[in-house]
């Protein structure tokens, strides 16, 4: 049951994480981004990857936990033709996998498995008989 559990987390989530990023792989554009430190509307001083489209500069946040940026760094960026100034550094830790996407499925990983454990731990007397008259005793093998 475990093995089985596991895979089709693993599948369903492969799935999910394929078909919801913004912006979406399969129509999307990558260029090539330069790190530089600015301040935010808040004053706070924030790594933004710049980066041209059609010769128009655009920038967007490029932190991201557990991500360590420094100035200069060149990054990959995708972008959606349609909203250029609609982008995400395009790495493996930030655009496909997210720390929240991550928890939450995890989470519900665990609970779903805790949800099958209790509902199979006590079963009734009457499933018990019905599991042992559809039991079918393993063939003998003619030679040990």
């Amino acid at each position: 049951m475990n093995k089985f559990l596991i895979t089709s987390y693993l599948i369903v989530f492969a799935t999910y994480v394929l078909f919801t990023r913004e912006p979406d792989f399969f129509d999307s554009s990558t260029a090539h981004a330069t790190i530089h430190f600015a301040k935010d509307s808040a004053g706070h001083t924030i790594p933004f990857a710049f980066y041209p489209v059609d010769k128009q500069q655009y920038r967007i946040d490029a932190r991201y936990l557990f991500r360590m940026l420094s100035e200069g760094d060149k990054e990959e960026i995708i972008y959606s033709p349609q909203e250029p100034a609609k982008g995400a550094v395009y790495s493996w830790w930030g655009y496909w996998i997210t720390w929240q996407e991550l928890l939450a499925s995890l989470a519900l990983l665990i609970g779903l498995f805790q949800i099958a454990k209790a509902i199979t731990r006590n079963p009734t007397p009457e499933g018990l008989l019905s599991e042992l008259e559809d039991h079918v005793p393993k063939r003998k093998r003619r030679y040990s």
